[in-house]
């Protein structure tokens, strides 16, 4: 593209909507452990890759960046629950109590919530492939299993049905972009539970991100389970023991609390190296595409969450046109996907929009 990872990202230019993808669906264990506190400090946490947690050298604040950190804690404290202002869209329906209400006493008198539910609860797998021409060759066939939006607080049965869905799928690293849990402040005690519950049926190393509905003291919790919470910040990936050239990145909420800093999440990545980013929004696809990413895995939108027949949404709560909000997509030289999401928010329902994991696989083209 002829710009360096630090570019910035300039005026729009023009997007190419890739066809959907197609569907299916499919286990196995690794940690525990854990209790949730409010609000995070500068300390270093304990994180693991796998069953046995480990020593994280580096501070909340370093990692994230201290003007982030600091932008994130105090927007945490003041707007987390405000309805309109702040983020990059200005209406905020998560965070309208009463339009909750009003739409959850609507279905009960249309006789459509006991339907709306089992919708909610049918969690499919999405196939996605991904060509991509620097893949290195020992990453041929490297799956990718993508998790979104699990909102695990919002019933009790949703981590089971979670882990109904990923049981038996076969696949190398799992990755969640955002949304553990259902409200945008509060208690997150009962997320971090269901997500303990979740991790057990995962296995391989499991990344993720932040999203809007969920705090910055999340993370040493989320992190305590065996799951890396990537701060803006970048990994390598190995397979087969080797240093591949294969980078995974993950930024912090663009949408609500807009915390990513791209020089700092692909500053380092050296030039030509293939890398995917983890946004929880699709919001930012201009500034990932001009950082030189290659693919980006990102959620939020649910894919409207209640749709009209045919899947016409009635509302992305997304601040970027429709093609980048649903299913695969590209912009210049980077493709990417925005998973509908597992769970649910603000209703526990889903119409004409289901649920869904996805496994991207990657391929050389």
């Amino acid at each position: 593209m002829g710009l360096t990872r630090k570019g910035k990202a300039p005026p729009d230019t023009t997007a190419t909507l890739v066809k959907p993808a197609e569907t299916s669906i499919k286990h196995t264990p690794t940690p525990n452990h854990t209790t949730a506190s409010s609000e995070p400090t500068a300390k270093a946490v304990r994180i693991s890759a796998g069953p046995t947690p480990v020593r994280h050298p580096v501070p909340l604040e370093a990692r994230i960046g201290s003007i982030h950190f600091n932008q994130r804690l105090g927007l945490e404290r003041e707007k987390e629950a405000r309805v309109f202002g702040g983020g990059r869209t200005f209406f905020h329906i998560e965070n309208w109590t009463l339009i909750g209400v009003l739409l959850k006493y609507g279905l009960r008198l249309l006789g459509l919530t006991a339907r709306g539910k089992r919708n909610a609860r049918a969690i499919r797998l999405t196939h996605n492939r991904v060509a991509l021409a620097r893949l290195p060759a020992a990453f041929e066939g490297y799956r990718i299993l993508h998790v979104s939006d699990p909102h695990l607080d919002m019933a009790d049965d949703i981590p089971h049905a979670l882990i109904e869905a990923v049981r038996g799928v076969d696949y190398d690293i799992c990755v969640f972009t955002g949304d553990f849990r259902g409200k945008t402040h509060g208690d997150f005690s009962r997320a971090i539970d269901g997500l303990r519950r979740v991790r057990t049926h995962l296995k391989h190393e499991v990344y993720a991100v932040l999203g809007n509905h969920d705090s910055l003291g999340m993370a040493p919790e989320i992190e305590a389970l065996g799951i890396r919470v990537l701060l803006n910040e970048h990994v390598q990936l190995r397979r087969g023991g080797q240093d591949a050239g294969l980078y995974l990145a993950g930024i912090d909420d663009p949408h609500y609390y807009r915390a990513d800093n791209f020089d700092k999440t692909a500053g380092n990545i050296p030039a030509g190296a293939v890398s995917i980013l983890l946004a929880h929004s699709p919001e930012v696809y201009r500034h990932a595409a001009f950082a030189n990413f290659d693919l980006m895995l990102c959620g939020h939108t649910h894919g409207g969450q209640i749709c009209l027949p045919g899947g016409l949404p009635l509302l992305l709560n997304a601040d970027c046109p429709r093609q980048f909000c649903v299913g695969r997509w590209r912009f210049r030289d980077m493709q990417g996907y925005t998973s509908t999401g597992s769970g649910a928010c603000v209703l526990d329902v889903r119409f004409n929009c289901p649920p869904e994991i996805t496994l991207h696989t990657l391929q050389r083209s």
